[in-house]
Formats: structure tokens, sequence, C-alpha cells
């Protein structure tokens, strides 16, 4: 089956990419969910469209992403979470409890965009990646704290 994509998929591609995917995960999962549209020959203008669009807003997104990752990189995170004794959490720590303390730091990113490569179950110091930008990438100093 031939689709457009018109969201990001992790390991297929980026809006306006064409792809070539099996029948079933394409009916069942990348069209109901609004992740890409049958291709058309009149769906190329869509491609076109949407590639334009992406290149540029890309030029002001690096210039915007270089400047959210200075700001990321320049401090520490607190994330405040619920512990027990001897700092064990109840839980780990998700990407999205990472975004709102990344948003109160002053940054608004999405959740998706974090980079968790274990799950944090313990009080201390970590680091995460977040992917700002294709090409941009910062490293966040975390401090999960109790609450």
């Amino acid at each position: 089956m031939k689709l457009i994509l018109t969201q990001e998929v992790d390991g297929l591609g980026s809006p306006g990419d064409i792809v070539e995917v099996k029948d079933g995960y394409g009916r069942n999962y990348l069209l109901p969910r609004g992740f890409a549209t049958r291709w058309t020959k009149g769906g190329q203008k869509t491609v076109d469209a949407i590639k334009a669009a992406r290149q540029a807003r890309a030029v002001r997104d690096q210039d915007h992403a270089k400047e959210i990752k200075a700001k990321l990189e320049g401090g520490v995170v607190n994330v405040r979470v619920r512990a027990g004794e001897g700092g064990r959490l109840f839980g780990a720590v998700t990407a999205a409890d990472i975004a709102s303390a990344i948003k109160e730091h002053g940054a608004e990113i999405d959740k998706r965009t974090i980079v968790l490569g274990n799950p944090i179950k313990a009080l201390g110091t970590h680091q995460v990646t977040v992917r700002v930008h294709d090409d941009v990438a910062a490293t966040v100093q975390l401090n999960v704290v109790p609450a």
C-alpha cells in the first residue's frame, strides 16, 4: 500500500514522505490515526506543499532549536516525584513528568522528543536527551527530588 505521511512516524518517515507499507499496517494503524493518507496522482501536489512548508520552517526552526538547546543545557531541571524511604520512587519518572518540569524551567517541548535510555527509578541527578530538531539534540541535567 502506498501512502503519504502527514505526521512523523518513528522508523518510517516524516511528513510529506511517500512510503510503501503492508496493507494491514496502513489500513489498521496509519490511516485511522491520521498519520497518513492514501497516495494518488493528485496527492503528489499535497506532498509538494507539505515539503515546501517544512523546508521553509526548517531554517527558522533550526535557529530556534539552538536557542532552546542553550536554554535547556544552561541549567538543572528539578523533577518532583513521590518517593519512599531510601530514595526509591513509587514508579518511574516519565517523559510527561520531564516535559512538565522543563516547561516550568522556561522551554516548551513535546514529551515525544524526550529520549529515555533506561527508566529513572531513583532520586538524584540523571541525564536525558531531548531531540529539539532533526539536527539538534540537547542533553538535559535532571535532578530528581522527593515531592
